[in-house]
C-alpha cells in the first residue's frame, strides 16, 4: 500500500477531497515523516505542530471544498519568508529569536488556499550560499545521499520535498536558489517572472532579483501551488498588475511546433560531460514530441556571474543595514557605547559569507568605484535582458542544464568562494532578467540527480509547464525515488 508521504501533491488533495482521509491523518502523517527522517535531513529549523493540527481540525469541521483544492495540504516554508508568531531566522544568528507581528503576503495567500504550513526551513544565511552550509543552525543533506549538500539556498526546501516529509515547499531565488537546489534532489522547482508573486514579507537579500517559487514532486503539482501564490499586491510595488491565469490549462497538450532555443553558451567548456549528455537527451526527447530545437546564442550571458555579484552584493549591503542590534534580532552583550551595539551585533550576528557580500556591495557603491562596478554591471545587465529577448523574438522557450555539475561533497567550497559563485552560472541570467525559469529531473549521473532548466518568456509560465509536462508524460525520472523514500537509488 502506498504511504500517504510517497503521494504527490494532486493525489493527496484527491483523497482529502473525496474524504477518503482526514486532514487531521494528513498532517499527523507529515510530522510522523518528519520525525521519522529528520536525524537525515536536518531540513527544518522550526516545526509548526500544534497550529497545524488546530487548522487541520477546523477544516475537517468544514469538510472538502471543491473551490479549494490545495486545502489540507501540508507546506513547508523557507525560513526567509515572515510569518506571524512563527520563529523566522533567515538561518542567521542575527534573527534567531525573530518572531514576526506579521505575515508575508505570499502566506495570507497559503491559509487562504488552506493550505497547511507545518515549519520553516534550512537555507544558506539570508540565502547567501549555493549549499545550505552557510546556516547558522545546520547543515541539511541532499535527500539522496548524506554525503552530498542539497544545493541552495533553498537547500531545506529541496530535500524536504524530496524526501517525502511534505509534498511541496516554498523557496526564493535570487540567483538559481530554487532551481539549483530543485535539481540536485530530483524535484520540480519554479521561479516565477519577475513580480508574479509579491515579495512584501520576504527577508530581502536583492530586492531586483529575488523571487518566492514553489518547489514539488510533479509539473502539475506545481502549477496547482503557482496559481494559488500569484497575484498582485498592493504592499509590493514590484508586483506585478496581471491577471492570474490557470497555469494548468495547457497541461496535458503536445507541443508539436513549439520552438525551442539551446544557448551555446550553456553547453560549453565547464558543464560535466554526463550533465550535457543527459540534456543532449532530453533534447531529443522534445524533438520525439514535435519540438523544433535548435542552438542559439546569449552572448553576454558569460558576464552573468560578475553583473550579479556586483548588483546582489550591493542591494543586500543596502538591505541588510537594518540589522543593526538596536530593535530586534542578535544584540551583543559586549557594549559600552552606541558604537559598540552596531559593530559587535553585526560582526558577531553575521556569518562569513553575509560580511564577505556586505562588503563587496558596500565597496561597489562606494564613492570612486560605483561608475566602475554597480553602473557598468547594470549596462551589462541591460545587454543580456536583450540577448534574451532577441531570441524570444523567435523561440518559445529556451533550454540547457540548471548546474553545470550534480551535488557535490560538503566541504568542497570552503575555502574557495569563487568556484560556489560559478555553480549558479547557468541560473543567474535568468533571474538578471526578470524572467520564469524551471527546473525539472532529467537524468542521474553517480546515483546523483541531473536538472533540466527550461526558460520562459515574460509571465508565459502556462507555456513552461505544458513543455515540462511533456517531457515528464514521456520520461521516467520524476518516478525515481532515493532510498530514504523507498527507492534503491
Amino acid at each position: 500500500m502506498t504511504e500517504l508521504y510517497e503521494l504527490s501533491l494532486k493525489e493527496l488533495s484527491t483523497k482529502i477531497q473525496g474524504k477518503e482521509v482526514s486532514v487531521e491523518e494528513v498532517v499527523k502523517d507529515s510530522f510522523n515523516r518528519i520525525k521519522d527522517t529528520e536525524s537525515q535531513i536536518d531540513a527544518f529549523i522550526t516545526l509548526n505542530e500544534e497550529k497545524s493540527l488546530e487548522i487541520a481540525k477546523e477544516l475537517d469541521e468544514k469538510g472538502p471544498n471543491s473551490d479549494k483544492p490545495l486545502a489540507g495540504v501540508p507546506i513547508g516554508i523557507k525560513d526567509n519568508i515572515v510569518t506571524k508568531d512563527l520563529l523566522t531566522t533567515a538561518a542567521s544568528k542575527m534573527l534567531y529569536n525573530f518572531n514576526p507581528p506579521y505575515d508575508a503576503t505570499v502566506m495570507t495567500k497559503v491559509y487562504d488556499a488552506g493550505m497547511i504550513p507545518v515549519g520553516k526551513l534550512n537555507m544558506d544565511e539570508f540565502a547567501m550560499g549555493s549549499s545550505t552550509e552557510t546556516s547558522y543552525f545546520k547543515k541539511t543533506k541532499n535527500a539522496w545521499s548524506d554525503k552530498k549538500v542539497p544545493g541552495g539556498s533553498s537547500g531545506g526546501s529541496a530535500a524536504s520535498v524530496a524526501a517525502g516529509q511534505i509534498p511541496v515547499s516554498l523557496g526564493s531565488d535570487t540567483g538559481g536558489s530554487i532551481r539549483q537546489p530543485a535539481s540536485y534532489n530530483g524535484i520540480v522547482g519554479l521561479k516565477p517572472t519577475y513580480g508574479r508573486i509579491s515579495r512584501y514579507g520576504l527577508i530581502a537579500f536583492a530586492s531586483s532579483l529575488d523571487q518566492i517559487g514553489p518547489m514539488t514532486r510533479t509539473v502539475e503539482d506545481n502549477a496547482m501551488v503557482l496559481g494559488a501564490l500569484s497575484g498582485h499586491d498592493v504592499h509590493d510595488s514590484t508586483s506585478a498588475k496581471r491577471d492570474v491565469p490557470d497555469f494548468t490549462s495547457l497541461i496535458g497538450k503536445d507541443i508539436k511546433g513549439m520552438k525551442i532555443g539551446v544557448p551555446k553558451e550553456f553547453m560549453g567548456e565547464g558543464v560535466d560531460p554526463a550533465v550535457r549528455a543527459s540534456i543532449e537527451e532530453s533534447i531529443e526527447t522534445f524533438r520525439k514530441l514535435g519540438a523544433t530545437v535548435e542552438e542559439v546564442s546569449l552572448p553576454h550571458s558569460k558576464y552573468g556571474v560578475q553583473v550579479y555579484y556586483i548588483i546582489a552584493s550591493s542591494e543586500a549591503s543596502s538591505n541588510l543595514q537594518r540589522f543593526d542590534g538596536i530593535r530586534y534580532g542578535y544584540r551583543s552583550e559586549d557594549i559600552t557605547n552606541l558604537e559598540d551595539v552596531y559593530v559587535k551585533s553585526r560582526s558577531e550576528g553575521f556569518g562569513d559569507e553575509v560580511k564577505r557580500r556586505i562588503m563587496l556591495g558596500t565597496f561597489s557603491l562606494s564613492s570612486g568605484f560605483y561608475d566602475a562596478h554597480f553602473k557598468k554591471a547594470g549596462q551589462v545587465r541591460t545587454l543580456i535582458i536583450e540577448d534574451f529577448k532577441k531570441v524570444f523574438s523567435e523561440y518559445d522557450l529556451i533550454l540547457g542544464p540548471v548546474s553545470p555539475t550534480i551535488a557535490h561533497d560538503f566541504g568542497t567550497d570552503q575555502d574557495n568562494p569563487v568556484t560556489a559563485y560559478m555553480r549558479d552560472v547557468l541560473t543567474i541570467p535568468v533571474n538578471l532578467a526578470g524572467l520564469p525559469g524551471m527546473s525539472l529531473p532529467c537524468g542521474f549521473s553517480e546515483g546523483m540527480p541531473i536538472g533540466l532548466q527550461l526558460i520562459g518568456n515574460y509571465f508565459e509560465e502556462e507555456k513552461m509547464y505544458q513543455a515540462a509536462h511533456a517531457f515528464e508524460s514521456a520520461t521516467e525520472f520524476h518516478k525515481m525515488k532515493p532510498v530514504i523514500l523507498g527507492g534503491n537509488a
